[in-house]
């Protein structure tokens, strides 16, 4: 038989009091935090233990330089970005490449052909070594992790291409374009794969995502009327090309003319 015991006295109900403070102490409650600390653990040649690390980063660090190292083409001469005026040959190599590669992936996505490449200076990081030519070469020209994106431009955008390179006075990468200018940097004629520049024709712009966006103050980007997000790394683009070539060649021609 089951017994019920009514706490109906003083006592009762303190102990109801007691039952009822346990309960609400065991429900749950927000935590928030108040606080966050942090501090810099260095590691030097003074920690007792760094051949322990050394050991386990060693093979890493191995199999990368491995693959940073290996040889993929050669280059018969130094190209430095430093040596030209209007174009360099690294800046022609690195613009005709990206030309290339880019036209091939539009005529495949989209069935259309490329018309211009304009990269920047500044993004040439490293010179081009006479000698071999390896993956780490890639990564040291290029650190940045800039794609490559093609724009379609009006005519008149690619006029405001030619003002911004010549008055910038800059090197600037470029391929499929000339612009001539006379002995004051006045432009007298623009031409796109040889023919003059139409104003109301569509052109097709193969640049970085950083220029597409800005960089540079490169803002006829903006004004681009249908974009093509290629994703394609620059620097993966300039290694596939050294895979796939034995001798680079140095290219001289020149985009921007004085006549």
């Amino acid at each position: 038989m089951a017994f019920h015991k009514k706490y109906n006295t003083p006592a009762g109900w303190f102990v109801l009091f007691l039952t009822f403070s346990s309960l609400l102490s065991c429900s749950s409650s927000k935590l928030y935090n108040s606080k966050i600390e942090g501090k810099k653990i260095s590691i030097t040649s003074d920690y007792k233990d760094d051949s322990k690390i050394e050991t386990f980063i060693a093979p890493y660090r191995n199999h990368i330089n491995k693959d940073l190292d290996s040889i993929l083409a050669y280059c018969p001469e130094t190209l430095d970005k430093s040596q030209g005026k209007w174009q360099t040959t690294i800046g022609n190599l690195l613009a005709d490449v990206t030309f290339e590669k880019a036209d091939k992936l539009l005529q495949q996505r989209e069935n259309k052909h490329l018309d211009v490449c304009l990269l920047n200076h500044g993004g040439i990081r490293a010179i081009i070594p006479k000698g071999d030519v390896t993956t780490r070469t890639a990564y040291e020209i290029m650190p940045f992790e800039n794609s490559l994106i093609i724009a379609a431009l009006k005519g008149t955008e690619i006029k405001e291409i030619a003002q911004y390179l010549i008055a910038g006075k800059k090197p600037h990468p470029l391929s499929g374009m000339q612009i001539y200018i006379d002995s004051n940097n006045n432009i007298k004629n623009i031409t796109v794969k040889g023919k003059p520049v139409v104003d109301s024709q569509t052109y097709y712009v193969a640049t970085s995502d950083y220029l597409y966006n800005g960089g540079d103050n490169m803002n006829f980007f903006k004004k681009s009327t249908a974009t093509y997000d290629m994703d394609y790394k620059l620097r993966n683009l300039l290694i596939d090309y050294f895979k796939e070539t034995d001798t680079l060649p140095v290219i001289t021609t020149q985009r921007i003319i004085t006549e």
